[in-house]
């Protein structure tokens, strides 16, 4: 009897001693994301509440600080003109104790022609565009303004490879839009497809949308879905420019357009938890809460 009581109790701390399951209702990681925060040392324009959004993304940068996140994302438009607006709202992001990833946005080169070139680096960015992994998934940085009217200065091989691209294939397209170009295409496509090959889920992240159909969507939108729809990996492309947000499911791919955290006297922002089997949108604010079933 007093073996049979000593093997019972041995048992019970050696269940107590293992490793818990893990719980379904807890994510196995979580990140931030905030769009188009578009800071500007100018009065208020409209909606364009420039002077609340330092005040704004201090207090996301606390709210993220109090949790436990991978990293956190700027979908882009951080500011929204003049190089000095870097050097007024860095230091605010500069307090996270996440890393950051930032993405380009249009008005981030709303700045003069011989600063275009700096600015990923001025972001901390390894280049314009790039990808990393975390947690079993593969995340890609896209640079949305690869082709645009701005982003390059004026009369570069770029700008002019652009221009010509917008006149000849995208008339209609405003050209406060972008597009990728040719040789990112072929990049994001080797990057997906290593993904496929190595089971590994991936959420895009860009400035611009891809769908539903809106004026703010990438130049070359169909051609970037038709890719990603090639690949089983892809499964949520997360963007922001339209400051209203939106949201569409094609071919079982999530686009999810947060709203911009500049023109609302609240904030917008959100963390997302990552589960084997979805991804839960906690938003902040104006930002909508959304569960986003994994295909």
């Amino acid at each position: 009897m007093r073996g049979r009581l000593i093997a019972t109790i041995v048992a019970a701390f050696a269940l107590a001693g293992s490793a818990p399951a893990q719980r379904p209702d807890r994510p196995l990681f979580s990140i931030g994301a905030i769009a188009d925060a578009q800071y500007a040392a100018e009065p208020d324009s409209g909606q364009r509440l420039y002077h609340t959004t330092p005040a704004k993304l201090a207090a996301a940068v606390a709210d993220f600080n109090r949790q436990r996140l991978a990293f956190v994302v700027h979908l882009g438009d951080f500011i929204d003109r003049d190089w000095a607006s870097y050097d007024a709202l860095l230091p605010v992001a500069h307090k996270l104790r996440h890393p950051w990833h930032f993405v380009l946005g249009n008005h981030e080169f709303s700045i003069d022609d011989a600063h275009k070139p700096l600015v990923a680096a001025r972001l901390g960015m390894p280049a314009r565009y790039y990808s990393f992994t975390a947690h079993g998934w593969l995340f890609i940085v896209t640079d949305g303004n690869d082709l645009s009217s701005y982003a390059w200065p004026e009369g570069s091989a770029e700008h002019q490879a652009s221009m010509a691209a917008h006149a000849a294939l995208y008339p209609d397209k405003p050209l406060w839009d972008g597009g990728i170009g040719d040789a990112q295409l072929r990049w994001i496509d080797a990057q997906l497809a290593g993904a496929d090959r190595r089971g590994l889920k991936a959420m895009l992240f860009s400035h611009f949308p891809l769908y539903p159909e809106n004026q703010h969507d990438l130049w070359n939108a169909p051609a970037v879905m038709a890719l990603l729809e090639r690949h089983p990996s892809a499964k949520i492309w997360l963007d922001g420019h339209n400051h209203d947000g939106n949201y569409g499911v094609r071919a079982g791919i999530h686009y999810v357009n947060l709203k911009a955290m500049l023109d609302t006297p609240e904030t917008a922002y959100a963390r997302l938890d990552f589960f084997a089997d979805r991804v839960v949108v906690h938003g902040t604010g104006r930002q909508q809460d959304m569960t986003l079933p994994l295909r």
